[in-house]
């Protein structure tokens, strides 16, 4: 009997270790630019639904447009991982797990101001439950909110 107990306890502190590790990766996982920051306009969409895709016109100059966006990502805890203003991909984490979501902007100029084009898109797991859709609709809110 004490010997099962100790089997069990072993394989419970095994499973947790594991758990943790998986843990740790998701979090200290390294982000590489070069795979993160695609172009929203043309990137394929993932086979998985976790991901976002939204365009919209903004009646502001590329630069004030590009500044209040930076300054919404900041605001949300969110850091540029790569790109410049006018194409960025920026990476936000989730509260609780601390999972990483990238999103990808482009700024073009428009006869009516600035086009913006955004992807967002969860790097682990199958769904997203909605966040990085909802992400991007508070940005877009926002930002249509600071240009009228």
């Amino acid at each position: 009997m004490a010997r099962m107990a100790m089997m069990f306890w072993g394989l419970l502190a095994l499973v947790l270790a594991l758990a943790l590790a998986a843990l740790l990766w998701v979090r200290l996982a390294p982000s590489d630019p070069v795979r993160w920051h695609v172009d929203p306009a043309t990137v394929p969409e993932p086979s998985t639904p976790n991901f976002a895709r939204r365009e919209a016109i903004f009646p502001l100059p590329p630069a004030e447009l590009a500044a209040r966006l930076q300054a919404l990502a900041t605001a949300e805890g969110a850091e540029r991982l790569a790109g410049d203003a006018r194409h960025a991909t920026f990476i936000a984490r989730s509260r609780l797990m601390r999972y990483p979501d990238y999103i990808s902007v482009r700024l073009e100029p428009a006869p009516e101001g600035t086009r913006l084009i955004a992807f967002s898109r969860s790097r682990f797991g199958h769904g997203d439950m909605g966040v990085n859709r909802a992400r991007l609709k508070r940005w877009f809110a926002a930002l249509d909110g600071a240009g009228r």
